[in-house]
């Protein structure tokens, strides 16, 4: 028995049992497959346009245009230039009700693609001084594909919705180009989030080793916040015959490097908590017989919870201060706080998570473990309940190991997922608009995790 036969179902919210009634909003649902499906192909051929065109952060001049036309070919108010190239759509439909927002994201990576397609990449650019090519190496380019279909899809059953749909197509999630802001924190700092204000947000992000199909998600803490760091260690340069006539920074660096290896697994409560802190590059020095004056390291820091952030933030500064000092040398230590954690409001996930099982088999939605990875979508969920959700981009009967991972050259996408991905943000719409005029759907944020 499908979802469309069942004339209702049950949905538990903290101890309240609500019964939602399936006539219309089967119908509607209904009616949004049947167009999703027919756009599959409209879908494979944007996606591969971004796909052969890739903008970096904050330069996705190109693809915002396209898809400013087409949500205006849709009948939307449309608004260009938000956060730097950002596009939002607003969709009224014929019935109040809540706001409901659907965000992807436009840009691509410094990456050069290896995989053979007929659609592959060839752009090329100047990145942090180095000539490399660029590319959709983290899917971003099939995000923007299904949420201009999930746009098309609902602005086809316009007088049936009850409420509002805000589409955002968000620049720069890899981080704004140096010296200047973007990505969500910008666009919510422009204003993204009101006029009208938004009771709820969903986002997915596809994903390159998990088969076609299945959809993954996480109540609570999904991804991980992210830091990074740098830290200079100052000695003091001499030959490198004589080391005892100088302060070497480059031993006292791989000291500092060691210690750091000890905030998670001596600092955590690692039952409790899990972080990662790496050390990504480290420069020093400039000839095989002089002990250089300094060095200079980076690296990143993941967390899942504000405790665990100040815990590792505070034993790096003391680590590093401390090493140096008893090697003679200083250290000066610069921590950037980036991207919150990606956290799933708990009741807004327990609530939506029976829409996504109708729709792809309960069997196909699983749990995941907490990604290390990290998403700007958090600062949407900072300020209004939000779910994030992993979609299935990854052949079925593949091997994980054979499929590349994300940000790689060889990445690459089963586009057979698209129709999913589509429904899947259309599901979510319709079914929490049907909760909220009940007066049981989410509408502020039930835990801060932040």
């Amino acid at each position: 028995m499908n979802r469309y036969q069942l004339c209702g179902r049950v949905l538990l919210l903290g101890g309240l049992t609500v019964q939602t009634a399936f006539g219309q909003i089967g119908t509607v649902n209904a009616r949004m497959d049947k167009t999703a499906e027919s756009l599959e192909k409209k879908v494979v051929a944007w996606r591969r346009d971004f796909h052969q065109h890739p903008e970096l952060g904050n330069r996705e001049f190109q693809t915002a245009a396209k898809i400013a036309a087409h949500l205006q070919s849709l009948g939307m108010e449309v608004k260009t230039g938000v956060g730097k190239t950002g596009v939002v759509g607003l969709l009224k439909g014929g019935k109040p009700g809540p706001v409901v927002a659907l965000r992807a994201d436009m840009d691509g990576l410094p990456v050069t693609e290896r995989v053979d397609l007929p659609f592959k990449s060839d752009a090329l650019t100047e990145y942090n001084g180095q000539r490399t090519g660029v590319m959709h190496a983290c899917g971003h380019d099939t995000h923007v594909a299904m949420l201009m279909g999930a746009a098309e899809v609902l602005a086809s059953v316009k007088n049936d919705l009850r409420g509002t749909v805000k589409f955002i197509f968000q620049p720069a999630e890899e981080g704004a180009p140096a010296g200047e802001e973007g990505g969500a924190y910008l666009m919510i700092k422009e204003g993204v989030l009101e006029n009208p204000k938004v009771d709820a947000i969903f986002g997915l992000h596809i994903n390159s080793q998990t088969e076609v199909g299945t959809i993954k998600y996480r109540p609570g803490a999904t991804m991980a916040a992210v830091d990074e760091y740098a830290i200079k260690i100052k000695g003091k340069q001499t030959h490198g015959a004589a080391p005892w006539s100088g302060v070497d920074p480059i031993v006292t660096a791989a000291q500092v490097v060691m210690g750091l290896q000890t905030i998670v697994s001596r600092n955590l409560t690692l039952t409790d908590n899990a972080a990662v802190v790496t050390v990504g590059a480290l420069h020093s020095g400039i000839r095989q017989n002089i002990i250089p004056e300094d060095a200079n390291m980076i690296g990143t820091i993941r967390t899942f919870s504000p405790e665990a952030q100040q815990l590792v933030h505070r034993r790096i500064n003391e680590i590093a201060t401390n090493i140096a000092e008893s090697a003679g040398a200083k250290a000066d230590v610069k921590i950037n706080v980036m991207y919150p954690v990606t956290y799933n409001d708990p009741k807004l996930t327990d609530q939506m998570t029976p829409t996504l099982e109708a729709l792809a088999g309960k069997t196909n939605v699983k749990l995941t473990p907490a990604q290390t990875g990290a998403e700007d979508f958090s600062f949407f969920q900072q300020k209004v309940p939000g779910f994030f959700y992993f979609l299935g981009g990854m052949t079925k009967g593949k091997k994980v190991e054979e499929a590349a991972p994300h940000h790689t050259p060889d990445f690459q996408i089963d586009e057979s997922c698209f129709v999913l991905g589509m429904k899947s943000l259309c599901h979510l719409t319709v079914d929490y608009m049907e909760l909220a005029n009940k007066g049981v759907a989410v509408k502020e944020l039930t835990a801060s995790g932040k």
